[in-house]
Parts: structure tokens; C-alpha cells; sequence
């Protein structure tokens, strides 16, 4: 039998997880993540209820609005805090209060767009904001600290800096909002927008939470002006693990990166943090590269980066064993420790930190020919760009593929871009002067127009082919090969938009269909309490064109009971499909070979 793209699932969407040490790691014993929340007095309640009901007629009578999502993030708060029983109220505070103050903001924003008034969106100081996400259609809050001398009639950009939160596991869309209009958080830099997003709840930025980040991103640059040249990743705690995710997996896209704590890769992490004995699977062993930064610490070659830990934070871990890596590597991590202190940033040490953060901030991000070099590694096309340079083949995925690209000057003003790679057979260069002179692993190519790309780098020199010879060539069916956003593992299909499509058909086994339906209720239920959003869900039998084209399909059943399965079948790489085993798996819709 062929292997299948990928064979591979994720953990949160089936089957158990390793959380908290070895007493969470029984699934009868895993702690509910959110909590059970505290129980409402009816009263309290019934005024909950009432005023969501009022909330929600509002938002119909206002209809289709460009910016319904500000308002839309604030019913979902209340209604999911009700549905879900997601109430969390701190020890003497007045029952519900938390959401009841919500439901306040939520009314009155409704009412002023009701009237053709959105006063928020020229408002400086803390400011909450929401947008509908291109994954699963939910709508998403994230919060901003708009400078008080903002000038929204200016054309001046502004420096950003994104805060990605800790983990809270009590602190969802009610909470969180609440906690966006009274703090500003520990970064406020003269004259800078300050990014919090929500990051879909506490589950370290992974798949649709990291996608999260770019959707606040686009949605701040819709209605605020930003300078892309001064965008900083800043983040504690598991922020500070989000932090060190952006900065090796896109190193190119912010101008510093400001990590504290939080963790960097799985083994050593789970080891000290937790006390855990890992014994891994080969595959879940290979698939931790995917997040294990530790892997790709080259790329922080590429992205100024000033670490913070306490002394006596045993989240330390985390930049100690970044600054081990790097050093294999010939660099040395700018470390600043706080003295005395543990999980929290010490008054001296965070004044040094903020001093050369503002100092790589005045630089700017170098783009384009004003980035001499580059040196990138990565073991998926997931993560495949570094500025002007773009990785489009690998010669075997899950494996290191490095680049080093260095431009030399030549007289009379010309130049020469120096490429080597290893593991690499495609990649694009763009963003240099219309030609460029290039030489690929000590090979000179010659002066070739930009952009361009370079296939077969063990014999990159291009051949000129004549047309009508190509033309005439017969035609061959190429492939099938993996690309960006085609590459795989299962995780991938949810950072873009997925349709799950259920069965209605009888299964080809009982057991195993009873075991689906049973999976796809808990994927379901767990993408909505780890990513807060509904899972798009839609009966094989009601599947459009429009939804095959536009999706990644989740396709629950057999060829028997899942019509779309049926479709397919013969086209996916497997012999068979069992009727006493389950096949995990992910593949090019043959029906849309751009999607899942």
C-alpha cells in the first residue's frame, strides 16, 4: 500500500494528550480546560438572559455592517458564558459581574451603530476590537492600546508591538475583553500601538491561534496605520513561547522579537517544568519540529532577539537552551536576567530590555537589498520564507533543508547573490533590482531576471527552450508533490478555512462507525472550548461545489457511509480502505487539488 500525503492526527482533535505531568495524562483524569465556571444566582441569570435578548435583536435591526464584529464579539461573550457555563467571578465580587459589565459595552456599542455611530473607532487608549475569521467564520476579539496622540487624520505610520497573553485558563471572550478595557499590559512604548490578541483562548498559539495573530494583524492594518518596517513580537509565559514561535518560524516579518519564559520545545521543557518522562512515538517525535524552535534557532540569525527570564524562573529553561543551540551555531543570545526574581520581570532588567528593543526598533526591519544575508532552515514548506528568499521544494520533508544567501558587492556598482543550500531542490528569489547576477552552490548562473526560481539546485544553471519545442513535447502527468500550505500534517488543514462533512450513510463497520461519530463530537466539542469558534459541520449529502472549492474537507466515515468519500476513493493513495481499522489521514481533495 502507498502511503498516504500524511499519517498523521492531532492530538487535540483525537485522542489523548499529554498536559499537566503523568496524573493529567489519563483521559479520565484530564482537568476540564475551560473550568466549569462559577453557578449564577437565577435573578442574576435571568437579567443576563433579558439583556442578551436585547443585544441580540439589535444586532439584527443593524443588519450587514462592515464592523458587526466589534459588536458580535460581545454576544458571543455573554452567550457562550451562559451556554457554557463559562462564569468566572473573582472570590467577593458580585455574581456575574464580569459578563453583566460585558453585555454593558456590548449595548452600548450596538446602539450607537444601530444609529450610524462608531465612536470606538477613533478612540485612543485601550481599545477592544473584534473580526470574523476566514478558518471557521467566528468572530474573534483582540485588544489595541492606541497612543494618545494618535492623529487618525495623519498619514504617519506607527511602530506595533504585539503581546502575546500567558496562559489563563478562565480568561475567554468575556474575560478577556474585560481585562482589555483595564489593562494596558506591560509594554506601552511611546508612540506605539500595542497589539493584544486573544489568540483563541490559552492553547500556546498553535493552528487556528496562530493563524489569529496575522487575522488581527490585517484587521489593524485596515483601521490603523502601521509601519510594517517596525513590528514587534513581545510576549510572557506562554506568550513567551508564542514569541519564540513567531520569531524562528517568521523571522523576517518583525523587526525584533522580546521573549519571556515560557518554553521552546517539548522534551527538555516537560522534563524540568513538569517532571515528566517522555517516551514519544517516532512520528510525534518528527512532528515536534514543527514547533521545537530549538530546531530552527538558526533563523534567529535573521531577527534581533533580547530574552528576559527571572533568576530564579524555572521557565529560565527556555532561553537557556535557545542560547545552547545557537552557539552550536557560531551566535550568542542577548539573555537579560532579572536578579532576585521569578516568573515576572524585574524593574532594572525590563528597563534594559525596553532600551534595546527601542534601539533595534529606530533601525527598522531591513527588506528587500537593504538585507545582505540570510541564513534560514526549516523542515516544512509550512514555514518557508525568509525576506526575499522563499524555500518552494524540499528533498524530504521533517528533515533540515538550510539556505545561505549572501549578496557581494562587485565594482562598477554590481553584485552577486551567493546561494548554498542543503535539502533544498526549489526556491524563489524576488524583492532585488529587475536582474541579478546569482551562483548557486558555487555555480554561476549569470544575470537572470527578478523574481525568479530555481529548480533542480544540483544543476541550476536555466536552459532557454524554445516554445514551439515545448509545445510539441507530449504531455506528461506530473507528481503529485508537496507545497506550501499542501504539505501537511493533519494540524494544517485547520489554519484555513475546513468544512467537517458527516455521514449519512451506513458504515462498513458498526464499531468503527459508532467510533466516528463519537470522534467527530469530540473534535467538534474541543475545537469550540480550545479554539472558540463552531466547527463548520454539513451532511455529506448537502456538500456544495462552492464548499469543495473554498474548504479544506474533514471527511468523518468510509466510502459507504461518507458520499464525498465515495467520490474519491480510487483517486487517494491507498489500496483499500478496511472495514476493521481506521485510516487517519491527509491528501489534495482530488475534487480541489489546492485544498485538503
Amino acid at each position: 500500500m502507498r502511503l498516504p500525503f500524511c499519517l498523521v492526527v492531532s492530538a487535540i482533535l483525537c485522542g489523548t494528550v499529554s498536559a499537566d505531568g503523568p496524573g493529567d495524562n489519563q483521559l479520565a483524569d484530564v482537568r476540564p480546560v475551560p473550568p466549569l465556571g462559577s453557578a449564577l444566582p437565577e435573578p442574576v441569570r435571568e437579567e443576563l438572559k433579558t439583556g442578551l435578548s436585547e443585544l441580540q435583536d439589535l444586532i439584527k435591526d443593524i443588519g450587514k455592517h462592515e464592523l458587526l464584529p466589534d459588536v458580535q464579539i460581545y454576544e458571543k461573550a455573554v452567550r457562550w458564558a451562559l451556554d457554557y457555563n463559562e462564569v468566572y467571578d473573582n472570590k467577593g465580587a458580585a455574581p456575574g459581574g464580569t459578563v453583566k459589565s460585558v453585555l454593558k459595552s456590548g449595548l452600548e456599542r450596538a446602539t450607537a451603530m444601530k444609529a450610524g455611530k462608531t465612536p470606538w473607532t477613533t478612540a485612543t487608549g485601550l481599545v477592544v476590537r473584534g473580526y470574523k475569521s476566514k478558518i471557521d467564520g467566528s468572530v474573534q476579539p483582540y485588544g489595541l492600546v492606541i497612543p494618545k496622540d494618535y492623529d487618525f487624520a495623519a498619514k504617519t505610520p506607527h511602530r506595533l508591538d504585539f503581546w502575546w497573553h500567558g496562559r489563563y485558563e478562565n480568561v475567554v471572550e468575556a474575560s478577556f475583553i474585560n481585562d482589555r478595557t483595564k489593562n494596558a499590559g506591560e509594554f506601552t512604548p511611546n508612540g506605539a500601538i500595542v497589539l493584544h490578541p486573544f489568540g483563541r483562548f490559552s492553547n500556546a498559539n498553535k493552528l487556528a491561534g496562530e493563524i489569529d495573530s496575522f487575522e488581527c494583524l490585517d484587521h489593524v492594518k485596515k483601521h490603523y496605520r502601521v509601519d510594517d518596517k517596525r513590528i514587534v513580537a513581545r510576549g510572557f509565559s506562554m506568550g513567551g513561547a508564542a514569541c519564540w514561535q513567531y520569531a524562528v518560524h517568521y523571522p523576517t516579518l518583525f523587526c525584533a522579537a522580546a521573549p519571556g519564559a515560557g518554553f521552546s520545545e517539548t522534551p527538555e521543557f516537560l522534563k524540568v517544568f513538569q517532571n515528566e518522562k517522555v517516551e514519544p512515538t517516532w512520528y510525534e517525535k518528527k512532528l515536534w519540529g514543527m514547533y521545537n524552535a530549538t530546531d530552527t534557532a538558526q533563523n534567529i540569525f535573521n531577527i534581533p532577539t533580547v530574552a528576559y527570564s527571572g533568576e530564579k524562573d524555572n521557565q529560565k529553561q527556555a532561553a537557556d537552551v535557545m542560547a545552547r543551540e545557537m552557539k552550536k551555531l557560531g551566535m550568542e543570545l542577548t539573555h537579560i536576567i532579572g536578579p532576585g526574581a521569578g516568573h515576572n520581570y524585574e524593574k532594572a532588567a525590563k528597563e534594559e530590555v525596553n532600551k534595546r528593543i527601542d534601539a533595534i526598533v529606530e533601525k527598522g526591519l531591513p527588506v528587500g537589498p537593504d538585507r545582505k544575508e540570510i541564513k534560514f532552515v526549516t523542515n516544512t514548506l509550512r514555514y518557508n520564507q525568509c525576506d526575499w528568499l522563499t524555500i518552494t521544494g524540499l528533498e524530504k520533508h521533517w528533515e533540515p533543508a538550510e539556505v545561505t544567501a549572501t549578496y557581494v558587492s562587485q565594482p562598477n556598482n554590481s553584485g552577486i547573490i551567493k546561494v548554498t543550500t542543503k535539502g533544498v531542490t526549489t526556491l524563489t528569489v524576488q524583492g532585488w533590482h529587475s536582474y541579478m547576477f546569482f551562483e548557486l552552490n558555487g555555480k554561476l548562473v549569470g544575470a537572470t531576471s527578478i523574481p525568479t526560481e530555481f529548480k533542480r539546485l544540483d544543476k541550476p544553471v536555466p536552459q532557454a527552450l524554445d516554445a514551439r519545442a515545448v509545445a510539441d513535447r507530449p504531455k506528461v502527468k506530473l507528481a503529485l508533490a508537496k507545497s506550501h500550505g499542501l504539505q501537511g500534517p493533519i494540524d494544517d488543514a485547520f489554519m484555513d478555512s475546513f468544512l467537517m462533512v458527516s455521514p449519512t450513510g451506513k458504515p462498513m463497520n458498526e464499531t468503527i462507525g459508532k467510533w466516528t461519530t463519537q470522534e467527530m463530537k469530540h473534535a467538534t466539542e474541543h475545537w469550540r472550548k480550545q479554539f472558540r469558534g463552531d466547527a463548520p459541520m454539513k451532511a455529506d449529502k448537502d456538500v456544495t461545489d462552492d464548499d469543495i472549492k473554498n474548504n479544506n474537507l474533514i471527511l468523518w466515515g468510509d466510502p459507504k457511509s461518507n458520499a464525498i468519500l465515495a467520490k474519491i476513493a480510487d483517486k487517494l493513495p491507498l489500496a483499500e480502505f478496511g472495514d476493521s481499522t481506521v485510516t487517519l489521514s491527509i491528501y489534495p481533495n482530488p475534487l480541489n487539488p489546492k485544498k485538503y
